[in-house]
Parts: C-alpha cells; sequence; structure tokens
C-alpha cells in the first residue's frame, strides 16, 4: 500500500500483462472468454458504438468515474463481458479479477410505440437501420436522450464485486464502455439489451406506405379485340364474372357419378352340361363347313362362253 492508504499505481504494461495471465488460466479451466479488445483513439469506431459512449458521457452522474473506465477498456482489462435480454456480465481485472453485473430496464412500450410511429417510412431495410445509414432525422429521434432507444441513469442498475464504495467504480465503468466496442461488431445487441426487435421498425415502414384501394379506369383497360389486332391472335371471350359464379354453383350441384361395385368372380366356376354339348356341336359344325369350302376350292367351275350373237335375216337379192 501507498501514502494515505492508497494502491501504488501499476504501468499499463504491466496491468495488461496481469489481465492476460488471469485469462489464460481462466481458459485453461475450460471457462470461454469474450475479452473486449481496447486501442488507442477513440473507444467505439461505428455510429452505434459512439452514439452509446455518447450518451454515457451526456449525464453528469457518470463523468466522474468514466475517464478511468475508458483507461481500462484500452488497457484491456476488460477479460470477459457478454450481453444478453436486459442483462451484461463481465469480469474485469483490477488488483485481481471483480466480477461485474449490470441490468439496463426494457424500452416502455409507449415509447417503443413513439420511436416507431416517428420513424415509419423512413426505415427501409433492417441492414440500412444496424448499419446506421439512415437520415439524421430518424438517427437524432433514436438517439434522443431519455426518450429514444438508449438508457438514462435511471434505466441502469449495476453491482461490482471490488471494495469501492463509490456508486460507480472504475470497473463498472470500463463495463459500460465495453458494451460500445461490442455494438461496434453487433449493433443488434442494443435491441436486445432493450428488449425490443428491431423488425418492428422495417415493419411500420411498409404499413405507413398508403394503399391503392381504386381500380383502373376503363379507359386505361385494353379492350380484347384491340390486343387481338396487336398481337395477331384471337382472345378468348371472358364470361362475366356472374356467369362463372352460376357455372361453378351447377357443377357443384351435380351429383358425382359413383362407381358400380366390381363383381366378383368366383375362383371355380363350372359350366354346364348342356352348355358343353352345345359348344361340341358348333365346334364339329364349323369343322364340316371349313372341309366344305376347302372341296369346293379345288375343282374350279369351268366358265361358259358368250352366246354367239344371233345374225339378223338377210333380206332378199335385189332382182
Amino acid at each position: 500500500m501507498g501514502y494515505f492508504g492508497w494502491k501504488p499505481y501499476v504501468p499499463v504494461a504491466e496491468r495488461r500483462k496481469q489481465a492476460e495471465k488471469a485469462a489464460a488460466k481462466m481458459q485453461k479451466k475450460g471457462v470461454t472468454l469474450t475479452p473486449v479488445i481496447g486501442g488507442r483513439g477513440s473507444i467505439a469506431k461505428t455510429f452505434w458504438g459512439k452514439a452509446w459512449c455518447d450518451n454515457l458521457e451526456r449525464y453528469s452522474d457518470y463523468e466522474n468515474r468514466l475517464p478511468r473506465g475508458r483507461t481500462y477498456v484500452r488497457n484491456g482489462s476488460v477479460i470477459d463481458l457478454k450481453v444478453a435480454e436486459g442483462v451484461i456480465q463481465a469480469q474485469v481485472m483490477g488488483s485481481r479479477v471483480y466480477k461485474v453485473a449490470v441490468s439496463v430496464a426494457a424500452v416502455p412500450a409507449p415509447q417503443w410505440q413513439a420511436i416507431s410511429a416517428d420513424c415509419a417510412g423512413s426505415i427501409a431495410t433492417l441492414v440500412e437501420l444496424l448499419q446506421g445509414k439512415l437520415s439524421n432525422a430518424v438517427m437524432e429521434r433514436i438517439c434522443t436522450p431519455k426518450t429514444g432507444l438508449f438508457p438514462a441513469p435511471k434505466e441502469i442498475s449495476f453491482t461490482c464485486s471490488c471494495p469501492d464504495w463509490a456508486a460507480m467504480c472504475k470497473h463498472v465503468a470500463a463495463v459500460l464502455y465495453g458494451i460500445g466496442v461490442r455494438l461496434d461488431a453487433q449493433p443488434d445487441l442494443l435491441f436486445s439489451l432493450r428488449r425490443v426487435d428491431a423488425k418492428e421498425l422495417v415493419a411500420q415502414a411498409g404499413a405507413a406506405l398508403p394503399k391503392n384501394k381504386k381500380a383502373p379506369a376503363p379507359t386505361k383497360v385494353l379492350d380484347a379485340s384491340l390486343l387481338a389486332d396487336v398481337f395477331g391472335i384471337e382472345m378468348a371471350e371472358a364470361s362475366p364474372p356472374a356467369a362463372r359464379g352460376k357455372l361453378a354453383a351447377a357443377k357443384e350441384k351435380l351429383p358425382t357419378a359413383k362407381k358400380a361395385p366390381a363383381i366378383k368372380k368366383s375362383a371355380a366356376v363350372k359350366k354346364p352340361a348342356a352348355a358343353k354339348k352345345a359348344a361340341q356341336i358348333n365346334k364339329s359344325a364349323s369343322k364340316r363347313n371349313s372341309a366344305s369350302v376347302k372341296a369346293g376350292a379345288g375343282t374350279a367351275t369351268p366358265k361358259r362362253k358368250p352366246a354367239a350373237p344371233k345374225r339378223k335375216p338377210t333380206s332378199e337379192k335385189k332382182k
């Protein structure tokens, strides 16, 4: 311990080594970690990450503790940070590893409905929304303090296992900044954190479009005869809706043809004796007829010679 009970200053490089050693030990034990990788310059790089950090810095409740949190993020002290619906679980490396839990209240239903109504018709796709490629008016409405999508201080509650007596310790501040870094890569986590569905904003855009209930004017509809002249084909005349309705009703009233039950053939059907005799008689008669036909075919009937033409009586010789 240093003077006045304060702990001695630990250089940035040494703090980073301690964080890496602590993370390596936990990973050997089978613990899956999702660290926040910080760096120089601004903590967040994209629209949603910057908007989250700007919202934190806007409130005076946090202005005294936030600077130390930024340092911890840049040092890589946030070795684990997981975001779920309304809850953030994190582990921060200080003099030892401390556990931080942050709860964020859901957006009130009237507030979310107001945001959706104000943004209706301006958000075309979910991709544009998550990328922040929207008009300034829409972005300002979403980022409006207290009535927008980002939480106010009264909607955030947190705990830390460190012995710091302050309302917000530097470990909690580091976790809040770490959320901004996480939103750079996964902006949809903000909607999950506030327990709302980003797709509802896109759905409101389609609902806000005016519906065209008017039918096309008769002058703008091509006649069937004109279509036949243009395309050189004969167009079938379409029956009017009333006639089609009557025809369909008549078809429904027609009784459906039922198939006659199939007659089962018995396995052993015996012909009567009389039928057998008649079949034998017919068979013998057909044989006789065929024999007579063959015999007649062998003797050809002689052709008769045509009769000689009768001569006319010769007239008496002229004397």
